[in-house]
């Protein structure tokens, strides 16, 4: 039962996803100037958690990174597809494919180098 409960971020991340992605747009805030920054910067935070969540699903192994980004894209796809039956949004695969996962992608690479600095930090902290 507990190897289960690595899956709850994703789990979280996805309804927090779905969630936003079912307002209809005349609910959506106005950010003015910022409006699309914020928007597309929040499309890439959600699927950057979500990518990471994906792996620490698996460990953070290695070998399962690029399967952590999938299932991010993947799921990227099916909620724009979702988008196209709430009021007022539109499905695009401009936000799939340099948003959502590029979003994942930059969330997964960042980890990446966070872990290599981490490890070598702690190999110079034994020298």
């Amino acid at each position: 039962m507990l190897k289960y409960r690595r899956w709850i971020p994703a789990i979280v991340m996805m309804a927090i996803i779905f969630v936003a992605s079912s307002t209809p747009s005349s609910e959506l805030p106005n950010y003015g100037f910022w409006d699309m920054l914020v928007k597309k910067g929040g499309h890439m935070m959600g699927y950057g958690l979500l990518s990471i969540a994906w792996w620490y699903g698996f460990s953070f192994d290695s070998k399962k990174g690029w399967l952590a980004w999938l299932l991010a894209f993947i799921y990227a796809i099916s909620d724009e597809f979702h988008q196209s039956f709430t009021p007022g949004r539109n499905p695009s695969a401009v936000d799939v494919l340099f948003f959502d996962g590029g979003g994942a992608l930059v969330g997964l690479s960042t980890l990446v180098i966070w872990f290599r600095m981490r490890a070598k930090k702690k190999k110079n902290q034994e020298v």
